[in-house]
This record gives structure tokens, sequence and C-alpha cells, in this order.
């Protein structure tokens, strides 16, 4: 077998590969011998079928595998004598397209080289750290926020007509065509008017009544309502008003505080105050992380795959056709091509890809077990009901494990970089730091 190289430009690199026919026959006897054993023939024992009569039964199929084994293997050979790593599938293909049994094998194979990439002085990057507090008024403000929400309903002076928003405590019994239906009648029920919890129309009907009053309200059911004997239906509900009530936000104290798990007052501030603190921390790792790879993209240069960062374009342009035509679920739309805008940055995704994958490798960080199914069973509370069908399409889908991993693994390298770099801590607002991250957002 001899290997010639025919081109070596840039990354892009050509080989063609000779097999002679006596190669190849070698090959295929060697897998026939290898075989023999096992074989059983009418008029043969086990074993005893002699080798020309397998080569004439066999040979053919056999040589197709002896060519794709020998192929491989010289392919296999190659990168690891040159140590080259190709940054996408080889591209192989016989040249004699009237090759027939008992001809020499030429075969051509071509890729691009994964480049060698600079080493990284890590510990002369300089990374700012930003450091929010969290202030008292901006606990007072969550616990104001959950006052509000957690709010009260208090009686109305009596008299008072119901307004929208405000509580209606109720007795109804509804019918349809003068007779009443399951399910249509309560006791004491409470309704938010302007809530949408009832058939459309019902809600607005009782705007203005007053305790004390009858109220008769007329709705028609929806086509698509749940009850099969009700659907399109109108229907008369008698309505019996009994309190009206005003939206009250609720005060501030220990009952509040149990109403959201805490114990009192005290702690559910501190609740609040460790929740803020983790949001903070977030929001300023991610300005911290996208200042980071701001750097290393500038200050580690070194040649790109075209494929790769053709691909990467491609996939962005694909993607952000899809955001801008949310309503075009399948993919049998026109072609969407790259711009120079989604191209610059396909180079920037490109170069941090095989950078950060470069320093994980050399330093051996993996995603464990662990994490890998910590980010599935986070990704499963996203299918109510379906986690175990999304944990067995994870596991039978490599290009989804592949999806959870790199964020994972992305993650892990920066974090150890920034352990070697060079940290200066800056203490800032909140607000600074909502600004710092809308800035974030906007470059995106």
């Amino acid at each position: 077998m001899q290997v010639t190289e025919t081109l070596n430009e840039g990354l892009k690199r050509g080989y063609q590969i000779q097999l002679t026919a006596a190669e190849l026959e070698e090959k295929v006897t060697e897998k026939l011998v290898e075989a023999q054993p096992d074989v059983e023939m009418k008029g043969f024992r086990k074993g005893k079928v002699p080798l020309a009569l397998l080569k004439k039964q066999f040979g053919d199929r056999v040589l197709g595998e002896a060519l794709q084994e020998t192929i491989d293997g010289a392919m296999s050979k190659h990168f690891e004598d040159s140590g080259d790593k190709p940054a996408m599938q080889p591209e192989v293909k016989m040249t004699s397209e009237d090759w027939k049994p008992g001809d020499d094998v030429q075969v051509d194979m071509s890729y691009e080289a994964l480049p060698a990439i600079p080493e990284l002085d890590m510990k002369s990057l300089k990374v700012e750290k930003l450091v929010t507090k969290v202030a008292e008024d901006a606990v007072t403000e969550a616990l104001e926020n959950l006052a509000e929400n957690a709010q009260n309903f208090e009686p109305r002076k009596k008299g008072s007509k119901a307004k929208d928003g405000d509580q209606v405590v109720f007795d109804f019994k509804g019918s349809v065509d003068g007779e009443l239906f399951d399910g249509g009648s309560a006791e004491d029920y409470p309704l938010v008017l302007g809530s949408n919890s009832f058939i459309p129309g019902f809600e607005e009907q009782l705007v203005g009544a007053k305790a004390g009053e009858e109220v008769k309200v007329n709705v028609t059911f929806p086509d698509d309502y749940g009850a099969e004997n009700l659907k399109g239906k109108a229907a008369v509900f008698a309505c019996t008003v009994k309190e009206v009530k005003e939206p009250a936000k609720a005060e501030i104290d220990d009952e509040l505080a149990k109403k959201f798990g805490a114990e009192d007052l005290a702690a559910l501030k501190g609740q609040i105050e460790e929740r803020l603190s983790a949001e903070y921390a977030g929001a300023a790792r991610a300005v911290m992380k996208r200042k980071l790879l701001d750097t290393l993209d500038e200050a580690v240069k070194f040649e790109l795959p075209p494929s790769l960062v053709s691909a990467e374009a491609s996939q962005i342009a694909h993607q952000l056709w899809h955001d801008e035509n949310p309503e075009v679920e399948g993919h049998d739309h026109p072609e969407v091509e790259p711009t120079d805008e989604h191209n610059s940055l396909a180079e920037r995704r490109v170069r941090l890809g095989l950078l950060l994958a470069e320093i994980g490798q050399k330093h051996e960080i993996e995603v464990t077990d662990a994490e890998m199914t910590q980010a599935v069973m986070t990704q499963a509370r996203q299918y109510p009901g379906q986690e175990r069908q999304f944990f067995e399409f994870v596991q039978q889908n490599p290009q989804m494990r592949q999806q959870l991993q790199a964020p994972i693994f992305e993650d892990k390298v920066v974090d150890f970089i920034v352990e070697l770099a060079d940290v200066s801590e800056t203490e800032i607002s909140k607000d600074d730091l909502q600004k710092a991250v809308e800035a974030l957002e906007e470059e995106d």
C-alpha cells in the first residue's frame, strides 16, 4: 500500500492511497481463513470447506469488507503517524469508476486538519469579577411584591357595586333549556372578576352587582368546551350575590411568611436575601464570562478550518431565520444564506470552541456522570409526566447528549481559567449590574 500526499495548503490536506490487487487478495484470504473453522457447507464437515470453494462462494462479499477495512486501516495509520486530527469526517472516494475485482485500487482522501492551538498563559489574563451586595431596600421591594401577590380580599361597604378585580362570593345554578346540568351549581363560590376563570362573558355580567342581589347570567358554552353535552349550548345561570370584596395587599408579617413556607418574617427575609444574592452572582458570572471570552477571542489567534466555520455560519443563519419567522416550524423553506455578520460570529464561536476544547483536554477536564444526570433532570422538568420518555430519548440520542454536555464542559473550562487568572473584584450596585446584563443581551 502506498500513500502519496497530493495537497498541503493551510489546513487542507489531500492524499492518494494506492492498494494493489495482491494486497486485497491477501486480505480476503486472511478473512476467509479466519472464518473457515466456523463455516458449514453441504458435503463437508464443519471447518473443512476448502479455501478455494470459500473464495468462489464468498469472495466477492468478503472483498468489499476487506477493501473497507484496508482503507480504514490506512486512514487510521495516517492520522496516527501524522498527528493530524480531521475537523470533519474525511472525504474518501475511489477514483476508478470502472474498477473490477483483480484491479489495483486507488482512493483519494481529503480533509481539513484541526489547527495547532497556541499555548495560553492563563496566569497573565486579567479578569474583573463584579460583586453586588444585597441591599435592605431590595429585600423590602421583594417582600412588597410577595405581599401584593398574596393579596387578601376585604368586604366593601354595604351597597357597593362589584368592580373588575373584586372578589364576588355567590351561589349559582346553571341550566340549559330549563334543565339543571351536572356540575353547574355551587354555593359560596369565590370568583375574582376579570380572572377569566369562568365561561367567556360570565364574569362581565357580575360587574356592578351588589351583595344580596340576584343576577341572571346568560352565556354560550364554547364549541371546544370539555363536556360534550354542553358544547355550543346556551345556558342561564341564576346567581345570588352574597358578598362583594375588594383586594387588599397582605400585611408584611409572620403570617405572610408562613404563606410562603417560612417559619417567620425574619426567616423569609433570609430566604429572599439568599435568592437575591444567588441571582446577583449568576448575573455577575455571565458578565465575567462574556468579558473573558472576548479577551480570549482577541488574545489567541490561529487558522480556522473553513468547513467548521461554514457549517457554524449556516447553523447561525438558519436559527436566526426561524427566530424571525416563528410561524414556520419545519425546514421546507428557501435556503438561508449566511451574511458577513453570521460568518464573523461563526469564526468567534469556532475559535473559542477549539481553544476551550484544547484547554479542557490538556488539563483533563471532563463532565461527570452526576453532572450529566443533573442536566437531564433539569431539562426533563420541562416535560411533566413525560420525564421517563425524555430520559430514554437522551440515552438513545448522542446529538442530544452532546447538546446537554457542551455548555457544562464550557463552564467548567471557564471556571478553570478563572481560577488561574489574575482576578480583581469590583463592587457595583444592583442597577449597574442590571445595565451590564442588558448590554450583553444587546450584543447577542
